[in-house]
């Protein structure tokens, strides 16, 4: 626990779009709260930063930044390839961790992660958590309890979109397996979620994927890159007490996108639009959906700065997300990074 009276200061390496429309914002707006270096992957870059938040210093050296004694807490905010080395360090260097999601390129890097934190127990290390269902998690997470929806047989995810539909479409760091690593389209964001209301893991898990187009344009040279990260994949998961995971995530997906969560229960169903942000339920043999209404006190909302700098200040638990979580969605990546490889055979999760 931090002295109440010390203002906190924090470190950001990598300043790209989610830092800097909602990290950075977020930290400034929290009394006694500084964010006093920036690390981006240039230093001009590092300086524009600089100049748009104010930000005093700027550093051209991540490891510079984490071992800086003028710094309480380091902001990852970087690509997944980062995360595991970045938190590493940072935490032999005293400093508290708020990385970025996905959590690590793959499992391995994930545990490692885990078990330096275990070492550190008087540091906080939190996961920037899956946001899109932060406004209903409450509602659905009852229901679940109340078994409004009976035995769940069916969890349904689907998440589409045309981003990689055109052959001559750049590169972006979702497809290159050196910066995500096993991680695949947002399959890990929207399993989170999942993991979030369940608290449960799949037993096994199969899995298939696709690559229609095997070199892009990269967006910052005259090369082409290697894509082999799938830009289409589909998952099927077991769980213990015989429910299905379906889960369909594609970037070729022309026209209108798809964007939901489905429960399917033995008395009816729930389905939550994440591109209307409405939540729907339906009783066993209706044709028609009754939107369920979402209480403005449940409704939590965008808090990820807020409640790492209470968890310093207070000790207070990190739920949303801790790496315990963090390994549980990345294991279940990983399952099915392996299926996938193995063409399709089935993986424990």
């Amino acid at each position: 626990m931090a002295d109440q009276n010390r203002p906190i200061r924090i470190g950001i390496i990598g300043a790209g779009k989610n830092t800097r429309v909602m990290h950075l914002p977020g930290f400034q707006s929290i009394e006694g709260v500084s964010v006093d270096l920036v690390c981006n992957r240039s230093e001009a870059s590092s300086r524009r930063v600089a100049d748009e938040f104010g930000i005093a210093r700027i550093e051209s050296d991540w490891r510079k930044l984490v071992a800086d004694p003028e710094i309480d807490a380091v902001m990852i905010g970087t690509w997944p390839y980062l995360h595991a080395d970045a938190t590493i360090a940072a935490l032999r260097s005293g400093k508290h961790v708020l990385t970025e999601a996905r959590m690590a390129c793959n499992l391995g890097e994930a545990e490692s992660m885990l078990a330096i934190s275990r070492e550190f127990p008087d540091l906080i290390t939190q996961i920037v958590p899956a946001p899109m269902s932060l406004d209903f998690d409450a509602v659905v997470i009852k229901l679940l309890a109340d078994k409004a929806l009976g035995d769940l047989r069916e969890v349904c995810v689907t998440h589409t979109g045309s981003q990689f539909a055109s052959a001559e479409a750049p590169m972006t760091w979702r497809q290159d397996a050196e910066l995500s690593g096993h991680n695949v389209l947002t399959m890990g964001i929207y399993y989170e979620i999942v993991r979030r209301w369940l608290r449960v893991d799949p037993v096994q898990v199969v899995a298939t994927g696709a690559v229609f187009t095997r070199t892009r344009p990269r967006p910052e040279s005259d090369e082409r890159g290697e894509v082999s990260i799938p830009e289409s994949v589909t998952a099927l998961g077991e769980y213990a007490d015989g429910a299905r995971l379906v889960a369909h995530f594609s970037g070729v997906e022309n026209g209108l996108s798809r964007n939901e969560i489905r429960l399917n229960g033995s008395e009816g169903s729930l389905r939550i639009d994440f591109s209307t942000k409405r939540l729907y339920r339906s009783n066993n043999g209706a044709t028609e959906e009754i939107e369920v209404p979402v209480p403005e006190k449940v409704r939590r909302g965008w808090r990820v700065e807020a409640d790492f700098i209470d968890s310093i200040r207070n000790g207070t638990p990190v739920t949303l997300t801790n790496f315990e979580d963090g390994i549980g969605y990345m294991a279940f990546t990983e399952a099915v990074a392996k299926s996938i490889e193995a063409g399709g055979a089935t993986q424990k999760v």
